[in-house]
C-alpha cells in the first residue's frame, strides 16, 4: 500500500465554500492548498519569505468532497543558491478513517527566497 512521502506541512477539512458548481472541491482550492504547504515548508529551510515560480504537471487521481481532510505532504528535491524544489503529495481521508488515506494528486513546485524587495537571494 502506498504511503505518504514526506513531512506533513498542511491539514484542512474541505468545506462547502471551496466547491465547484457541480458541488466538487474546486482543483484551484486543491492547488493553493499544495502552494500554502510549499511555501510553510520552504520558508523554514529559507529562514526568510519564499514566493512560488514554478509548478509542474498535476494530474487530479480523485475528486475531493466536502467533508474530506486533505494533508499536504512535502518532501525536499533540490536546493539551489536561491531556490529550492520541493514534491508535495496531496492526501485525502474520508470519514476520519485515516488507513483509508488516497492520494488525491502530486506535483513539484518551486520556490525562491526574496528579500523584502522581492529580489531572490541566497537560502544560507
Amino acid at each position: 500500500m502506498e504511503r505518504p512521502k514526506g513531512k506533513l506541512a498542511l491539514q484542512v477539512v474541505a468545506m462547502p465554500a471551496d466547491t465547484n458548481p457541480a458541488g466538487d472541491i474546486f482543483g484551484g482550492w486543491l492547488l493553493s492548498q499544495m502552494d500554502i504547504a510549499g511555501g510553510i515548508f520552504c520558508r523554514s529551510i529559507a529562514k526568510g519569505r519564499v514566493v512560488t515560480v514554478s509548478i509542474e504537471s498535476t494530474e487530479f487521481k480523485i475528486p475531493v468532497f466536502v467533508g474530506d481532510t486533505l494533508s499536504c505532504f512535502v518532501e525536499l528535491k533540490r536546493k539551489g543558491r536561491s531556490s529550492l524544489s520541493v514534491n508535495i503529495e496531496a492526501w485525502v481521508t474520508r470519514d476520519f478513517v485515516e488507513d483509508n488515506m488516497m492520494k488525491a494528486t502530486e506535483g513539484t513546485y518551486t520556490f525562491v527566497k526574496v528579500n523584502a524587495d522581492r529580489i531572490p537571494v541566497p537560502i544560507s
